[in-house]
């Protein structure tokens, strides 16, 4: 049963080996290394990659998408060139993971997709900006091997969501004009503020600070020395704050899953140094906590009350109801083309869904990341993805266990990964917003985390 799994999971799989005797990779691969050895430049290309990284992360909640668009582009010229003119004897030369190959998978049947689909001029253009993200996680993975360089993007988007943040806090207290009808207006909370920063939209802000409260609270175990450690309780604290006042549904679920699976790993990470009492009894305890805390707050705080009944509340409630009927649509977009999809993108999705929507409710997406995955590559891509997800928390589970056996602090920053990536995808359950610029571009950060503390098992070194 090991050996199926390992299979599955790809845990096992001899990479370097493969890579080594590839007639391709062995071409491409340092194809340009007699340039670099004589480019001044190319000599700091690791320090110019992180450059264009933080670039993208330090303005991402500012910018229009044009802008970001055009610094992906960078990236992805700039990895090529990284790529090629590497030496086939340094680690990031065979940085390759199991990772990896999902995501060429994805992208190959994201191809299919487009080669096959009714709107074939849109779902190109959707197909290259997918390829820009796929290749700004491959950047992402090459870099983040380095730890100096994993600090450093950690914490430079610490310090740009706790800005981004603080502006949502004003918000709060000042007012801000609604952009749009965010809350149903026969509901109780019709006139409550919902707060959106600089990204327009409460939705999208609360998709976007969920990864920086995760990290923000692992940073304080992580940072060393007291004004570090009291820095990352601001952050958590003001992170947090601001996403419950965003007053997101699909935020909510995400913090509740981000802060459990955070606490639910960090218990994993201590357990080692636990009394036997409390390696039993520390997880039921802090489920029970949690449930506590719910419903109390249901009890005693109202509006965390309304919004919550709300979930339940099914067409009652019109933000229900739109997405009930954007499904139902969905549902048939799916049945008509089930294999391969209608294409990549929400260009895609928009020449085709009027085609099915029902009067008065037109949609940009299917409000689900799942079913977007299934409407743009059918349930080919879809079983990939889900084969993606598989394989990256089965990698950075063992990747934790080797770390936690090792008490090397940097496993911390992959409990954050972790925990982050379920809460997008809890998020993901019920919106979209996965698939803007400034949580999408956080998507791969995390996933290229996991990814840069890969290392192949062999029988001899197998994590059991």
């Amino acid at each position: 049963m090991n050996l199926v799994w390992e299979r599955l999971t790809l845990s096992s799989l001899p990479l370097k080996e493969y890579l080594s005797g590839s007639y391709l990779h062995r071409f491409l691969v340092g194809l340009l290394l007699p340039w670099r050895q004589t480019s001044i430049l190319m000599q700091w290309g690791d320090i110019i990659a992180v450059g264009l990284l933080s670039l993208i992360y330090a303005l991402a909640p500012f910018v229009s998408s044009t802008l970001i668009g055009l610094l992906l582009v960078a990236c992805v010229g700039f990895w090529l060139l990284l790529t090629l003119s590497d030496e086939t004897t340094r680690p990031n030369a065979a940085s390759v993971t199991p990772i990896h190959l999902l995501v060429l998978l994805y992208w190959s049947i994201a191809a299919i997709s487009t080669a096959l689909s009714p709107v074939k001029k849109a779902a190109f253009g959707d197909l290259q900006t997918l390829t820009l993200y796929l290749l700004l996680f491959a950047l992402c993975a090459r870099v983040l091997r380095v730890p100096r360089f994993r600090s450093w993007l950690i914490t430079l988007y610490l310090h740009i969501s706790l800005i981004v943040s603080v502006y949502g806090i004003r918000q709060w207290f000042f007012g801000a004009k609604a952009l749009a009808t965010w809350v149903d207006p026969e509901s109780p909370l019709a006139k409550t503020t919902r707060v959106y920063s600089y990204l327009g939209n409460p939705n999208l802000l609360a998709g976007y600070l969920l990864p920086a409260v995760v990290l923000s609270l692992v940073a304080m175990v992580a940072w060393q020395g007291w004004m570090k450690k009291s820095l990352a309780l601001t952050m958590f604290i003001v992170n947090t704050a601001t996403l419950i006042l965003t007053f997101s549904r699909g935020g909510w679920i995400a913090l509740l899953v981000g802060l459990f699976s955070v606490a639910v790993l960090l218990l994993y990470w201590w357990s080692i140094d636990m009394p036997p009492f409390w390696r039993t009894w520390s997880l039921p305890i802090l489920l029970g906590g949690v449930v506590g805390v719910l419903v109390m707050g249901v009890i005693f705080v109202e509006p965390f009350r309304i919004r919550v009944v709300s979930i339940f509340a099914d067409r009652q409630d019109s933000s229900n109801n739109f997405r009930k009927n954007v499904w139902e649509a969905v549902f048939q977009m799916i049945r008509d083309r089930p294999i391969t999809g209608i294409g990549p993108g929400h260009g895609s999705f928009n020449k085709v869904y009027p085609l099915y929507q029902k009067p008065r409710f037109t949609a940009l997406s299917a409000y689900s990341v799942f079913l977007e995955t299934i409407v743009e590559t059918g349930f080919l891509g879809f079983t990939c993805f889900l084969w993606l997800i598989v394989v990256t928390f089965n990698a950075g589970l063992l990747q934790l266990q080797r770390l936690r056996e090792t008490r090397n602090i940097e496993g911390l920053w992959l409990i954050g990964a972790i925990a982050s990536i379920l809460g997008i995808l809890s998020h993901g359950l019920v919106d979209t917003v996965f698939y803007r610029p400034e949580v999408n571009t956080l998507w791969w950060l995390m996933m290229a985390l996991v990814a840069s503390y890969w290392q192949p098992l062999s029988r001899n070194n197998q994590v059991t």
